[in-house]
């Protein structure tokens, strides 16, 4: 069990031990009525319709990268958290903080990519909020979004659903948006230039939801503490353990060759176009091939299954040699203001 420190590091936001602690020691006694269940939104009953809400912050740096921008990201990480939470995402709110002095160009470049990235996702931007601070108090902009989104009535979602033998599905490769991040803040020259896979995810899962129905269990976008992250909290919230296997999980050359230059895990960097899904093992040739057809599905890829429930569950990756490696849960921010 860690301890909290008497300040709040950079690592308490890295979706790691630190942040799962902040909130559950520091946050969440003091704010919630009852224990949240730490999902990537909440459920609220409205008459018979049932709501799905979620927010967002967004504080990436450098603001512009190849594949994206703050204003991308921003659209597409709300929608996402809505839509692997089984919801049809409806509309999102916007909060600008802007620093004095930030370029007027650059606001509506963002504004621009904002609008566009919404209009693609067929979500509104109802309502917002602009804010400006001094000078060297936001480093350029910073961004809040929140979002509302209609559960929908094929979705069956939750940990609870999950189940020894299912199978555990990726919808491509892992670890592009923080390389791509990492890369420019380095100035790497690499022969294959790096892209973020920003994108938005609703239109792909509800095609998978409406022809599986219940036989998805469990949705997550692995984005801050990556793929280990993920299955960390399902292992913890399932007491199931979940055999990952290194040859099956799909890792673009130019990424796997920027992570081992800057000497980070490919298991722990942040994505933000993929969706980690967990599906009854009956169903999982099925789900392949529908996540296949989409263009943010072609490289989805069978990674590993869930194993038995038992004390102590633990998430083992098979390597390429045939050995097997504990994948621990981050501690902290391997690398922040990733999103």
């Amino acid at each position: 069990m860690t301890e909290l420190s008497d300040t709040i590091l950079l690592a308490h936001g890295g979706g790691g031990r630190l942040m799962s602690d902040l909130i559950s020691k520091t946050i969440g006694p003091r704010v919630y009525s009852s224990a949240p269940a730490l999902t990537d939104a909440a459920e609220i009953s409205v008459d018979d319709c049932r709501i799905l809400f979620t927010t967002d912050s967004f504080v990436v740096q450098p603001l512009f990268f190849p594949g994206g921008d703050i204003g991308k990201l921003a659209v597409c990480g709300t929608v996402n958290d809505l839509a692997v939470s089984g919801a049809e995402p409806l509309a999102l709110s916007l909060a600008l903080i802007i620093e004095e002095g930030f370029p007027t160009a650059d606001l509506e470049r963002i504004l621009d990519s904002i609008g566009k990235t919404a209009h693609r996702a067929h979500v509104a931007i109802a309502t917002g909020d602009t804010k400006v601070v001094e000078k060297g108090a936001a480093d350029g902009i910073f961004i809040n979004t929140a979002g509302i989104g209609r559960k929908k009535l094929a979705a069956s979602l939750g940990f609870h659903r999950i189940e020894p033998g299912d199978a555990v599905l990726i919808n491509g490769t892992l670890g592009d948006h923080g390389m791509t991040i990492m890369s420019r803040r380095q100035e790497l020259a690499l022969q294959s230039p790096l892209q973020s896979d920003c994108a938005s995810l609703n239109e792909l899962i509800a095609l998978l939801l409406e022809e599986l129905s219940d036989q998805v269990k469990f949705m997550r976008d692995p984005t801050r503490g990556g793929l280990a992250a993920v299955t960390n909290e399902i292992v913890q919230a399932c007491g199931c353990g979940i055999e990952l296997i290194e040859d099956a999980l799909p890792v673009d050359p130019a990424v796997r060759a920027a992570a081992d230059i800057l000497g980070f895990d490919i298991l722990n960097i942040a994505n933000e176009g993929k969706f980690i899904a967990v599906v009854s093992p009956e169903a999982q040739d099925a789900a392949l091939e529908i996540m296949r057809k989409h263009p943010l599905g072609l490289k989805s890829a069978f990674i590993g299954q869930i194993g038995p429930k038992q004390p102590h569950s633990l998430v083992e990756l098979t390597t390429r040699i045939g050995g097997q490696r504990i994948v621990q849960m981050p501690y902290g921010r391997e690398l922040p203001r990733i999103c």
